[in-house]
């Protein structure tokens, strides 16, 4: 699976959690069956559930404590910058919680807001109440009041995703949706293997990538996106256990 990312020489973020975003996608498309390729069990059930693959080892996996438990050394031998930082420090540098103008760079907490304001701006350019003249000055207002934060200019701003010039209109709130997919399959699978961030630290991802491949990957498109959580977890999909995610991590990182 061939996968794309970036990286700025200045920004650590931006690369390792761009390229384990893309890495995610590509594990969902290597874990379905390929004994079932062109047909419907042999694709990905939906772009909602793909990202919850994506997000789940950009995120729950790779911001985790556990997994910087086992590469932080490596990290620190890569980049001199990090000799003298703590991995606490490291570990919440990664996670700190502040408005931003880049979605891709945004953290957990508000990173649904980037995804809000691209929806709202969707529906009324579909709904006849925006024009394309003034998407610009619209995305402004919406990240004023939203994040508090104003673009300098398109490439920060309007232009900042490449979903709308390839026709992309929808995608976005596939985002939101994987990061409440991801939070309730994680969970499920912490309820049925156990804690996994010791393993992480161990370096064993395999017991969490077994269970996505068997319990999400290998059915393709056998069952709908709800029936899908439904039949993995148990539960309908919920917002219940992303919000619970958030508020135990972030309640330990800053001590609230």
């Amino acid at each position: 699976m061939r996968i794309t990312t970036r990286y700025y020489e200045d920004f650590f973020n931006a690369g390792i959690f761009g390229t384990l975003h893309e890495m995610g996608h590509a594990l969902y498309e290597q874990g379905l069956p390929k004994e079932h390729w062109g047909t419907p069990r042999g694709e990905a059930v939906s772009l909602g559930v793909h990202e919850s693959q994506s997000r789940t080892w950009e995120n729950l996996v790779g911001r985790s404590l556990g997994f910087w438990e086992r590469f932080f050394p490596r990290a620190r031998e890569l980049f001199s910058s990090l000799q003298d930082v703590a991995l606490r420090d490291f570990h919440f540098a990664i996670n700190a919680v502040e408005p931003s103008l880049i979605r891709v760079e945004a953290d957990e907490v508000t990173y649904n807001l980037h995804i809000l304001v691209r929806l709202e701006l969707e529906l009324a350019l579909f709904r006849g109440e925006l024009s394309l003249e003034d998407l610009p000055g619209a995305w402004e207002e919406k990240y004023r009041a939203y994040l508090g934060v104003a673009p300098r200019d398109y490439k920060d701003g309007v232009m900042q995703d490449v979903h709308w010039s390839g026709g992309l209109f929808g995608y976005f709130p596939t985002y939101t949706l994987g990061n409440l997919y991801a939070a309730q399959f994680f969970r499920k699978a912490e309820a049925e293997l156990g804690p996994l961030e010791p393993l992480f630290a161990q370096g064993e991802f395999r017991p969490f990538l077994e269970w996505s491949r068997k319990r999400i990957h290998a059915e393709g498109s056998r069952f709908r996106p709800k029936a899908l959580v439904e039949r993995t977890t148990g539960e309908a999909p919920s917002a219940r256990p992303f919000l619970d995610y958030l508020e135990r991590k972030f309640t330990a990182l800053y001590g609230l």
